[in-house]
């Protein structure tokens, strides 16, 4: 998608600090980290959000969960670490190209606070 952030972001067109990259998958560092560890990982296909999760897409999916775990193997997250997905307005989702925020380096409550 022409105007999306991350597709920008995946691009290059946009600067980012990247954490992970592959074939199917990039992470990079939140802007606005919500915990000392804060990852957005997203597949290098636009899909807007979860509801739009098919067969024809969903290796992208296990491939970023995929990435999490050589993610936290890399970064050392041993002592646990948060996946989260929002979805939709209601959801916390403020930009229309699914990704998946990866909270670690400090105690992460239930329910979210």
């Amino acid at each position: 998608m022409a105007d999306c952030l991350f597709c920008k972001i995946i691009a290059g067109e946009i600067p980012s600090t990247k954490i992970y990259e592959d074939e199917w998958v990039y992470a990079f560092a939140d802007i606005d980290p919500q915990a000392p560890f804060h990852a957005i990982i997203v597949p290098k296909i636009h899909i807007a959000s979860a509801e739009e999760i098919t067969a024809d897409n969903s290796g992208y999916i296990a491939k970023i969960f995929e990435a999490v775990a050589k993610i936290a193997a890399k970064e050392n997250l041993a002592d646990g670490f948060r996946v989260v997905n929002n979805c939709g307005k209601d959801g916390g989702q403020t930009v229309g190209h699914i990704h998946f925020h990866l909270l670690a380096r400090r105690y992460l409550q239930w329910p979210p606070g």
